[in-house]
């Protein structure tokens, strides 16, 4: 039988989603969580990659299992009991057989978080930025990706993909009460670093070094060598992974860092 695990973890102590041999990642910890509970080897497949120290808000794998889980609810709190603090079973839903928590994925959404001071409660948490940013054109500036799509500026180097086409569905930043400034990005698809590197180029734009006009500019150069350096990963998260209407309804974040 086939299930999807509801997620949310801290990306801080682990080397990205996906597993290694030597290294601590958000995968082999839930494999081993699940195979420990369900008494039976367990593959965990991922909507996507994180890379090092990127969080997850919202996060759906897919598990599959020999033998039907007998109460989900039941079984989502004592996997809780096996996981790490920094990784939190949300729900275990059944599903069917050919839904993929990866390829089934219509959209997600990411969020990056900049707090514009000096502060140590939230240093794992957010980019400390303290320059001075024109949010103004940093939206307008963001609101071209919504007009393009091949993101080879914000490619990572060598990442073979087959393609860099994306369709970015929403771009925007907001300003919190507390001044904190939050950027939710929302696509069919990511590329790898996409996000961070957008942010680091939509933050030049907003200190002056860009204006919004050659921010277009360096969209449509398709050239990654003319992209900022990469935000730093603490502050981003991926939020939100959407399905086809019927497959599998997400439920609402109980706790969010937002």
């Amino acid at each position: 039988m086939r299930y999807f695990l509801e997620l949310s973890y801290l990306g801080t102590p682990f080397f990205g989603w996906q597993r290694q041999p030597d290294r601590p990642t958000v995968q082999q910890t839930v494999e081993r969580a699940l195979s420990t509970l369900l008494g039976e080897p367990i593959e965990v497949v991922g909507a996507g990659r994180t890379d090092t120290g990127v969080h997850a808000a919202y996060y759906v794998a897919h598990f599959d299992t020999t033998r039907p889980v007998g109460d989900a609810a039941h079984c989502c709190y004592q996997l809780n009991a096996l996981l790490p603090d920094e990784v939190a079973a949300r729900r275990i839903e059944p599903v069917a057989e050919m839904l993929h928590a990866r390829f089934s994925a219509v959209e997600r959404a990411y969020c990056y978080c900049i707090e514009p001071r000096k502060n140590p409660f939230t240093r794992a948490l957010r980019w400390q930025y303290t320059v001075p940013l024109d949010v103004e054109r940093m939206n307008e500036a963001a609101a071209v990706l919504c007009e393009e799509r091949d993101f080879t500026t914000f490619a990572k180097r060598n990442s073979n993909n087959t393609t860099n086409r994306c369709a970015v569905r929403q771009a925007a930043w907001q300003v919190d009460p507390q001044g904190v400034l939050r950027f939710t990005i929302r696509a069919d698809r990511f590329l790898r670093n996409m996000v961070r590197a957008i942010v680091g180029t939509l933050v030049d734009v907003g200190r002056g070094r860009y204006t919004p006009e050659q921010f277009r500019g360096l969209v449509r150069s398709r050239d990654l060598s003319r992209s900022s350096a990469g935000a730093p990963a603490r502050g981003l998260y991926l939020c939100d992974v959407r399905y086809p209407p019927g497959t599998f309804e997400r439920q609402p974040i109980l706790y969010s860092p937002f």
